[in-house]
């Protein structure tokens, strides 16, 4: 693992996992809660991997890059779920998962192997 501060990258992690927690409490208070089940589960999906995220660059785990690629799948997809919907929790949760994705793809590193 490299010494490279990751505060930044932390706050993007940190910031998307509220803004998840937040958009799953809020579509669970729809009206039409149906429709939103996949918005649900993937944010709490999201949430989770990118709380699990934060942690592995806070401690330097070994891992922690390559944990950052499942992160940016997972804010992907939760990003496109929430842009379907015209919801204002929804638009902000996207908005911060496509940060969050492009804040870790933006520290992707390959694994070299000798």
């Amino acid at each position: 693992m490299d010494n490279h501060d990751h505060t930044a990258l932390i706050e993007k992690l940190l910031a998307c996992v509220e803004a998840c927690e937040n958009c799953a409490t809020a579509c669970l208070l729809e009206d039409g809660v149906k429709p939103m089940v996949r918005c649900i589960s993937l944010d709490r999906d999201c949430a989770d991997i990118c709380s699990q995220a934060a942690k592995l660059l806070e401690r330097r785990s070994e891992i922690a890059h390559q944990y950052l690629l499942l992160c940016e799948e997972i804010c992907r997809m939760c990003a496109e779920e929430c842009e379907m919907h015209p919801h204002d929790h929804c638009q902000k949760c996207a908005e911060a998962c496509r940060q969050c994705a492009e804040a870790c793809h933006a520290h992707h590193q390959p694994i070299i192997q000798d």
